[in-house]
């Protein structure tokens, strides 16, 4: 979706009158932020909307806690996608998924040794337990994109035997 596509269902869920009081602007403006701008120029309305500056001031500083900010706001945390291209990542079926179960491992790792000696989660456990967790979305994440971009299938787009125990 477009931001103005964003833009305007969530102000369509609370009434463009609602948001705009909110924001302390005029309803207008609202309204301009909730339109398609002219041509490609996301300028074109002659407001650029507040979705657009935050994804302007991201670029211009490549700061993920920007981003974080935000999805923390939201009750969330900002994972980036990951980037996969052929060749870069390991294109092993069993040997990505070992990885994803590894990763799962070390989560569990990081929870059991966190109450063992004590039975509670100090802030700093709390992190490591957090670092596990970010290392398995990561991990997840690629392996779901490469899913995606076709690294798994064969070249000429069967699909591959399924991988079954002995």
């Amino acid at each position: 979706m477009k931001s103005w596509e964003v833009l305007r269902a969530a102000a369509d869920r609370i009434g463009v009158k609602a948001l705009a009081a909110r924001l302390n602007v005029s309803t207008a403006l609202v309204y301009k932020w909730c339109q398609e701008p002219p041509g490609e120029d996301p300028c074109g309305s002659g407001a650029r909307n507040p979705l657009d500056r935050l994804s302007e001031i991201y670029e211009a500083t490549q700061d993920p806690d920007v981003i974080n900010w935000l999805c923390r706001t939201a009750g969330g945390f900002f994972v980036a996608n990951a980037e996969v291209e052929p060749g870069e990542t390991e294109e092993n079926l069993l040997s990505t998924t070992q990885r994803v179960v590894e990763e799962f491992g070390g989560l569990l790792a990081a929870v059991s040794g966190s109450i063992e000696d004590d039975g509670q989660i100090s802030e700093a456990e709390a992190q490591s337990i957090r670092q596990a967790w970010e290392n398995l979305k990561r991990t997840g994440e690629c392996f779901v994109v490469a899913c995606e971009r076709g690294l798994y299938r064969s070249d000429d787009n069967r699909r591959p035997p399924a991988w079954r125990p002995r």
